[in-house]
């Protein structure tokens, strides 16, 4: 999630061949800032209020707000995963280019001059890059694996009910999906940039073109697992939308915005897609888990809006109180989940209160209470772990493309198992634990420039 963690970001700029004049002062872009933390914000704000929630009987049964009849509409603006990563693309373009030669930019022209200069400058600057991402994304992590790895076992020593604490352990591993997922479009960016000032449109577009086949082979045969190779279609090519942006090459949003949720409203209306964006318990399909084409054409609508709304979002990017929650927002991401198990804990298994029905008077009156508890139980967490939003400078060092490799992949395999198992009690978060730790120390030689 190096969009949660690159501050400051470089200014959008226009797309240029090979220029010998002196660039730019670097600066923040404040749109880029704005949709990154109301992107996660969003997905706090989510997770903290469609939570459904009940103990008896020392089981604690939970369920989705999103699954009262008319609430999946809402999703089409709340699922707002899609501009992370399209506000990732233009983070990782930005400060690609930014790390490259003064004398060397990309350009979007498969006739530019210097396209071999852009690419080999681009394999050169892209080990050290690649580390100085690699431990921004994961070394936040660590702090998180420290304390959930035993946390599970204390808790059972004290006597608290094992299904909760199993339930709990296992979802604070899930949210690291997105880092598992943003790691590959980390990783592939010099590439990618590389295809992008090369093929330009043609890039999305076959990115966009591969999902189709990939949602027939899923529907037609009745293997789940087949979709999940839309990760790299549907991700990607969102994530490659956001070089454009970087390159203030978004001049068409309504089109965009129109064209994208029109397609969704088509394919939700005559194909097999849900109507929700977010996974539902009980739906036989889901458009998140693994993404569709109907979550592609979602995302294309929300970044056509977005960047419609673009000189409002600046307008509000420039404000202080951006910059302060942004240098917090990876914290709040990774630790939002401990605070909503930390309050259920007390009120859902303690008390005995279940959620109210969704929609009710009782639920909306709650609503805010149950917010407020919450913003308490996360404030001591983020002064404790703010300070793991920047990892620690190490030795200065040559990176190499075999080592940086090597360490994503143990980084993105630390992930993924801690997706999948959580922090369960077992060898396994060790395990994943120890992946992470590895790689990390691969990083080390370039951690700094």
């Amino acid at each position: 999630m190096t969009v949660l963690l690159d501050r400051p970001l470089p200014a959008a700029r226009p797309p240029a061949a090979v220029s010998s004049r002196p660039r730019p002062a670097l600066v923040r872009d404040p749109f880029i800032d704005v949709l990154r933390l109301f992107g996660i914000a969003l997905v706090v704000l989510q997770h903290w209020s469609i939570p459904v929630l009940s103990y008896t009987s020392g089981h604690i049964v939970t369920g989705n707000a999103f699954a009262t009849p008319g609430a999946a509409a809402i999703t089409w603006l709340t699922q707002v995963m899609p501009l992370v990563f399209f506000a990732g693309g233009a983070a990782n373009a930005l400060s690609l280019r930014a790390s490259l030669p003064s004398a060397t930019s990309t350009g979007p022209s498969p006739s530019a001059p210097g396209r071999s200069a852009v690419s080999a400058a681009l394999h050169a600057a892209g080990p050290a890059w690649l580390a100085r991402r690699l431990r921004r994304l994961a070394w936040p992590v660590l702090a998180l694996a420290a304390v959930w790895i035993p946390l599970p076992h204390v808790l059972l020593t004290l006597g608290l009910p094992a299904q909760p604490v199993e339930v709990g352990a296992r979802l604070a591993g899930q949210l690291l999906w997105f880092l598992a997922v943003y790691l590959i479009a980390v990783t592939l960016t010099p590439l990618m940039l590389r295809a992008h000032a090369r093929h330009g449109l043609l890039v999305p577009a076959l990115l966009a073109a591969g999902a189709i086949p990939v949602d027939v082979a899923r529907f037609a045969t009745g293997v789940e697992w087949l979709g999940y190779l839309n990760i790299l279609f549907v991700w990607l090519a969102v994530h490659q939308l956001g070089f454009f942006h970087a390159e203030n090459r978004l001049t068409r949003p309504v089109p965009l915005a129109v064209g994208g949720f029109g397609a969704a409203a088509l394919l939700v209306a005559y194909g097999p897609y849900p109507m929700s964006m977010i996974g539902l318990p009980g739906a036989a399909v889901s458009n998140m888990a693994p993404p569709t084409l109907a979550m592609l054409a979602v995302a294309a609508g929300q970044i056509g809006l977005a960047t419609l709304l673009r000189p409002y979002l600046t307008r509000l990017g420039r404000h202080r109180l951006i910059g302060w929650a942004g240098s917090r927002i990876m914290t709040v991401y990774l630790w939002h989940m401990p605070a909503l198990f930390l309050v259920t804990g007390v009120v859902v298994v303690g008390f005995g209160v279940a959620t109210p029905a969704p929609g009710s008077l009782a639920w909306f009156a709650g609503w805010p209470l149950w917010l407020a508890l919450l913003a308490l139980a996360i404030y001591p967490l983020l002064r404790v772990f703010t300070r793991f939003e920047q990892p620690p400078a190490l030795p200065y060092g040559k990176a190499t493309w075999p080592g940086m490799l090597t360490a994503a992949a143990l980084i993105g395999g630390g992930l993924l198992t801690l997706t999948v198992a959580g922090f369960a009690p077992g060898l396994t978060p060790v395990a994943a634990l120890v992946a992470l730790a590895g790689g990390l120390l691969l990083t080390a030689p370039a951690a700094r420039t």
